[in-house]
């Protein structure tokens, strides 16, 4: 009979993640023998999340998606955008680049314009949530030397 490991919360989340996407990328292995799988699945589970959140780390990115959920319609042009932030064009459609790759935005076509909005309602609860937990901790982020 083989041993198997006690699941720690952080191993039922990612297994659970997994059974309900069905994404084995960030499974985490349960059994004993398999040790090295598991501490290599859950390295991975987080560089997965140091990635999400590297694409909110940027304060253009930031902004952008403030904007979008900002906006009457819920969407902005590009050039809407750059003349928000007054930033290059060129910049700007970089930005929104990343976040359509990483889902977080979505695009319509009328004409030759395009139009973002954001892809996920749980974006706005990130910000959100960002944005408390930052009203307790502002002093201690503004001062951290890790992170620049």
């Amino acid at each position: 009979m083989a041993y198997m490991a006690p699941m720690g919360q952080a191993a039922q989340a990612a297994q659970a993640a997994r059974e309900t996407t069905g994404d084995r990328s960030i499974a985490v292995s349960t059994t004993g023998g398999d040790a090295q799988a598991a501490v290599q699945d859950a390295q991975d589970a987080a560089d997965l999340h140091a990635r999400f959140f590297r694409a909110l780390g940027d304060p253009t990115r930031i902004r952008i998606l403030q904007l979008l959920m900002e906006a009457p319609t819920a969407e902005c042009s590009v050039g809407e955008l750059v003349a928000v932030i007054d930033a290059p064009q060129s910049r700007i459609s970089t930005h929104l680049g990343c976040l359509r790759w990483c889902g977080l935005v979505q695009t319509r076509r009328e004409g030759k314009q395009v139009y973002y909005r954001v892809a996920d309602r749980r974006v706005r609860d990130v910000l959100a949530l960002g944005s408390a937990i930052l009203h307790d901790h502002a002093a201690g982020v503004a001062s951290c030397g890790m992170i620049r």
